[in-house]
């Protein structure tokens, strides 16, 4: 059993999605991709930022939210965790346990309005404490969330 997964949502800068990855095989963690993507997979982009581990990161593709949905248990449903600027918590005020699912929009947008409508109780941010910050890197954030979330499972 995987202890934590990493779901991209429609991202668009292959240079994230190649360090993200690169963070998941470092925490042992599942990188989950759902399309679409701003980007073809094979990319020498990708590559670059995975370096020589992206052939070594376990990953699964999705065609939409739906499809990854449809494959997730009940108790899958139960360990979402979606992060957004827009949340009221931050990723420090919940509990993360084995096998759970953290969840970044894209890089421009986002996640969408349907996710934030349904699963608002799920979301959380990283603090940020200037004003003059709109938003972190994906990559960056993910990297942050990825080993709180590491951290929190391991003192189980």
């Amino acid at each position: 059993m995987t202890a934590l997964n990493i779901v991209l949502f429609a991202p668009e800068i292959p240079g994230n999605t190649g360090s993200i990855g690169r963070s998941c095989l470092a925490l042992g963690a599942k990188l989950h991709l759902i399309r679409p993507y701003g980007f073809d997979l094979s990319e020498k982009a990708v590559r670059r930022a995975g370096l020589d581990y992206w052939k070594h990161v376990d990953i699964t593709e999705y065609e939409d939210w739906n499809h990854f949905i449809e494959t997730r248990s009940t108790e899958n449903l139960n360990r979402l965790f979606f992060l957004s600027k827009f949340a009221d918590k931050t990723i420090y005020e919940t509990k993360i346990e084995p096998d759970s699912f953290l969840i970044f929009g894209s890089e421009t947008k986002g996640l969408p309005k349907f996710i934030h409508d349904q699963y608002s109780q799920n979301l959380f941010k990283l603090p940020m404490q200037s004003s003059h910050v709109r938003s972190l890197n994906l990559s960056c954030a993910a990297t942050a969330v990825a080993y709180e979330a590491y951290r929190q499972i391991h003192l189980l």
